[in-house]
């Protein structure tokens, strides 16, 4: 087990509006807690309401449910698994927005603890290349990338998908293509050590990918991690990274000449 516990590069500004997606990802989640599974429901982004823009209003039958036929022969009542059941609820808002609200849930503790651990690691060093606006637009189109990749994986699947994993996701792509050799302090086991990001980032990076594409087949049959969810939006990330690969630059000379935003080292601009 490898655990990233943060980095050790500081950065010259307070990361704002990291602080401020955490923040709002905790709330999201106690918000989640007090209302119960209906308003998780009604929130979450399931593929075949965004493909068919329809809202299932109710419990819905997956479509490989195993029907118990034969006692449903004797007595007119068809059985089935309570498990192939998803208890849909109906959406307060145009069910495309969930592809947005779905980024703010989380489907446990764990879950959100998990992904507030990685952005809060990665997140202020990226935003402190991009700045907080175009940071917030490229953290919400990876996690829209995210959605739609798994999506695309499997059109009609009625099971719902949450979490701010594809968003992270992006936000990690941009940061090991701009700071690859930057040191993040990991937890081995029980072993605290340092590794580079390429190795701790990349490596997650590359085992979404694979991980993603080996589970297509299986793909919106049953819940758990959403793989291409993770790929979707590192892909993505990685092509923001190389948009703004010279402003990283330009922003790693600064710290190297050691001097802030108003001035600038010998050949920057």
């Amino acid at each position: 087990m490898v655990l990233p516990l943060g980095d050790l590069h500081r950065t010259r500004i307070t990361p704002v509006v990291t602080y401020a997606i955490i923040a709002l990802n905790v709330v999201m989640y106690l918000v989640q807690f007090n209302r119960g599974d209906e308003f998780t429901m009604a929130l979450a982004a399931t593929p075949y309401e965004i493909t068919h823009l329809d809202d299932l209003e109710g419990p819905t039958l997956r479509r490989n449910a195993q029907v118990d036929a034969d006692r449903g022969a004797f007595d007119g009542i068809v059985r089935v698994d309570a498990r192939d059941v998803v208890p849909h609820a109906p959406s307060p808002i145009p069910i495309w927005l969930t592809l947005f609200t779905s980024m703010f849930l989380h489907g446990s503790p764990m879950h959100l603890i998990g992904n507030m651990l990685y952005l809060w690691i990665v997140g202020d060093n990226v935003e402190e290349v991009l700045g907080g606006v175009r940071y917030l637009i490229v953290y919400l189109a990876c996690g829209l990338m995210g959605s739609l990749a798994q999506i695309a994986a499997a059109p009609d699947s009625i099971i719902p998908t949450l979490g701010a994993s594809g968003a992270i996701a992006g936000i990690m792509g941009a940061y090991v293509v701009w700071f690859p050799h930057h040191q993040i302090r990991v937890l081995v086991f029980r072993f605290i050590t340092v590794l580079p990001a390429v190795v701790v980032i990349g490596g997650w990076i590359a085992l979404q990918v694979w991980l993603g594409v080996q589970g297509i087949g299986e793909m919106g049959e049953s819940g758990g991690v959403a793989y291409l969810a993770h790929a979707g939006g590192a892909i993505t990330g990685i092509v923001v990274a190389f948009l703004f690969y010279d402003r990283a630059q330009q922003v790693k000379a600064m710290d190297a000449y050691g001097q802030g935003w108003q001035t600038s080292p010998p050949g920057a601009y």
